[in-house]
């Protein structure tokens, strides 16, 4: 089925649409966020923006992410998942506007961060509680069909989201009081999902009680023994730990690729700030245009080709389409890159979730996608620290963008031999 079809099919459920309603706020609202915040880390006119400034944003934006992923089930497991959806927007619309009320009145840089922390961390507990959700508002035969279409979705709200937070800036100015503004739409939008939340029934969401459950305490302890079970578990299995790595290859290589576009437009393509975000906002589109692509094409492929055969084919293109587009340093070549890199990631990121599902046995399977969460964002930020090191003022690096091409097709190379050589099969099996 494609995407519109699967989409079309689950939103015949009213809760679903709730749901589904919930989060495509939320995100949309995620999105301006993080415009919000990358305008005033890069392309603040007051600001004079380092690679090691870059980094740090970066890990602002993920590292919440990354560390408070794998602990967010033991909460979400013990307090209605409902109230949750209704209680998080509120609590982040307040960390919000205290995050604008630093910045309008030009608090240092770390009192920001630290408040974007804060609603991150939010964030983390409601979009862990829309995930753990979704099966009590579909049913169980199109709960696949509902895994498939959300998380696209979920990831164009936030495209568009962020092209709103572009609109608005021009509207609120690039200045601090502007980004201030920005911060206030976020949790104002943010706060229409809590109404939209509150709509569902108190328990409709779980959890179910279960008088067995261990006391949360007890849970987290087990968290970290069970991480480093599931570690074991899919060391052990070819093709899943071949997929883990190359999406942790593809989110080092990609994100040493981000901070160094970040660093030419503002400071090589042009050295005005406002001009700077206004033409790498078209980096964003095309990566956008290039994430919902890869949602279309990659069913099709898989179908023909297996995820196995599919993953390196994507690898290996995207490094030699950088290394060809971007070599130049021109910006109609960093546009393009943008919709090239957009495929891969997505592609390969929708394998990796089809590979885990299909070979993690279900006993492991919420473990080894909180391993699968921290390397994705992790990963992103340790590339961030590693360009920082690598890349000149000006941003311009010859062997920052050969490193990350030729560590495309290495990837593509290192999983054939992880993975093997993908057996022959009915195209029906791998329709999903």
């Amino acid at each position: 089925m494609s995407y519109v079809s699967d989409l079309r099919a689950v939103l015949r459920g009213r809760d679903f649409r709730r749901l589904f309603a919930t989060r495509l706020v939320s995100q949309f609202s995620d999105g301006v966020f993080q415009f919000a915040v990358a305008g005033y880390a890069f392309f603040t006119p007051e600001k004079q923006t380092s690679a090691a400034e870059a980094a740090v944003a970066f890990a602002v934006l993920l590292l919440p992410y990354s560390i408070l992923g794998p602990f967010a089930g033991v909460f979400i497991d013990r307090w209605s998942r409902r109230q949750i959806l209704v209680v998080a927007p509120v609590v982040r619309g307040l960390l919000l506007v205290a995050a604008a009320l630093l910045v309008a009145l030009n608090a240092p840089d770390w009192c920001f961060y630290g408040a974007a922390l804060a609603v991150l961390g939010v964030n983390r507990f409601f979009l862990s509680a829309l995930s753990a959700s979704l099966p009590h508002v579909v049913e169980g035969e199109r709960l696949l069909l509902a895994n498939a279409v959300t998380p696209t979705s979920g990831t164009v709200a936030t495209f568009i989201g962020a092209g709103a937070g572009y609109l608005l800036r021009l509207v609120f100015g690039p200045e601090h009081s502007g980004t201030a503004m920005l911060l206030v739409v976020s949790g104002v939008v943010f706060g229409l999902s809590a109404l939209i939340a509150s709509t569902m029934h108190r328990n409709l969401l779980g959890p179910s009680y279960d008088p067995e459950r261990p006391q949360a305490r007890q849970a987290v302890r087990h968290v970290i023994t069970g991480l480093v079970d599931g570690a074991r578990h899919v060391v052990h299995l070819r093709a899943p730990a071949a997929a883990l790595a190359s999406m942790a290859a593809h989110r080092f290589l990609y994100g040493m690729t981000i901070v160094m576009t970040v660093m030419l437009y503002r400071f090589y393509f042009t050295t005005n700030a406002e001009a700077g975000l206004n033409e790498i906002t078209g980096v964003l589109a095309t990566s956008g245009a290039g994430f919902f692509m890869a949602a279309l094409i990659t069913p099709w492929a898989t179908a023909r080709f297996r995820p196995e055969a599919w993953i390196p084919i994507m690898l290996a293109t995207g490094g030699l389409l950088l290394l060809a587009l971007c070599l130049p340093f021109q910006q109609v070549g960093f546009l393009a890159a943008g919709f090239v890199l957009g495929v891969t990631g997505q592609s390969v990121k929708i394998c990796t979730d089809t590979i885990v599902q299909r070979d993690v046995e279900d006993a492991y399977l919420g473990r080894v996608f909180s391993i699968y969460d921290m390397l994705f964002n992790g990963m992103f930020v340790l590339a961030a620290v590693a360009a920082a090191l690598l890349l000149p003022q000006n941003g311009k690096s010859y062997v920052v963008l050969v490193i990350a091409s030729v560590g495309y097709v290495l990837a593509a190379v290192c999983y054939r031999l992880i993975a093997g050589v993908p057996t022959p099969h009915a195209p029906q099996e791998a329709s999903r």
